[in-house]
């Protein structure tokens, strides 16, 4: 069984090809997608290749964690799922590339337990719930956050997600002018911009290891910054504002299986809005070229990829 994926043979180089699918297990379910989102944090690192030692790391790969499609086939014990439309984080299903993350491709064999049924309704937003249940895990263990630094979807999902938890609107931070539009009952300003040097809980969704030693300068006393981005470079700052403030620093890994359970129980009650976070759909042949638009491209926030030729 073979099926069209996105492919990286090196760093930026990137083709569609016909790849061999592993047998399906007892288990497994066999999905037709439809939707595959492209990141514009961990997948820009492999492109690129400035991605950091990681597990799974090698070429030829197939990247992609947000995919949505059907379910059409299964293993014996799973029968029941078929005609399921569902969304998958990713796929290690190939014999002949590594899968990491291994979800952007025509048709993907996984375990039944990693593909989640969603609404079909939703569409292409249907993608993005890793990103809204990343945004959910970030938010966890703390209090919400009153400075939210980065407003591509990451940081738009976390202001959402603080607004439909109960809290006041953050202050998003936006060093791009033409990024700072979209705030749903937020305000999305220039760091210069904001004077304010008491902030008790901030993320950070920028993904830019330089952005350490400001937040620090910006943190109240006993306050907490959590990482909720992917740093390709070291993380360091200076010592005495931290000390000062006795400043609290944690990292915030990837969802968990009830991040992304909450997440879809936020979405199907109309808590959390996923309008106007796709910003570019092309069919999924135009791979080698939607991925530098998707990483390059200013105006481009957020690419989606429509496998519905293949079908």
């Amino acid at each position: 069984m073979k099926a069209m994926a996105v492919t990286l043979e090196a760093p930026r180089r990137l083709s569609l090809k016909a790849l061999d699918l592993c047998a399906l297990q007892p288990s497994d379910v066999l999905v037709d997608i439809r939707w595959s989102g492209i990141s514009s944090g961990t997948e820009k690192l492999l492109w690129s290749g400035e991605m950091p030692p990681f597990p799974g790391m090698g070429y030829p790969l197939v990247p992609g964690y947000e995919s949505v499609g059907r379910i059409i086939d299964s293993g014996k014990d799973v029968r029941d799922r078929i005609g399921e439309w569902v969304f998958v984080p990713g796929a290690d299903c190939y014999t002949d590339a590594r899968g990491l993350f291994g979800g952007t491709a025509q048709r993907l064999s996984v375990p039944s337990a990693r593909a989640l049924p969603v609404s079909e309704d939703l569409g292409a937003q249907g993608v993005l719930y890793a990103l809204a249940a990343t945004a959910l895990h970030a938010l966890k263990g703390g209090e919400l956050p009153e400075l939210i630094v980065g407003h591509g979807v990451l940081g738009r999902l976390l202001a959402r997600m603080t607004i439909a938890s109960g809290g006041p609107p953050p202050t998003v931070w936006e060093n791009k002018a033409h990024r700072r539009t979209g705030g749903l009952g937020y305000d999305v300003i220039a760091p210069a911009d904001d004077d304010r040097k008491d902030y008790r809980f901030i993320v950070d969704a920028s993904g830019s290891s330089d952005v350490i030693d400001i937040l620090m300068s910006r943190l109240g006393r006993k306050g907490e910054i959590v990482l909720a981005g992917f740093y390709a470079n070291r993380i360091s700052f200076a010592f005495p504002p931290a000390f000062l403030n006795e400043a609290r620093l944690r990292v915030a890994a990837e969802w968990q299986a009830d991040d992304l359970a909450s997440t879809r129980a936020m979405i199907e009650s109309g808590e959390l809005d996923l309008s106007g976070l796709i910003s570019d759909v092309e069919p999924a042949g135009r791979a080698e070229a939607a991925y530098p638009t998707a990483f390059q491209a200013d105006d481009c926030l957020k690419m989606v990829l429509d496998w519905s030729e293949y079908a």
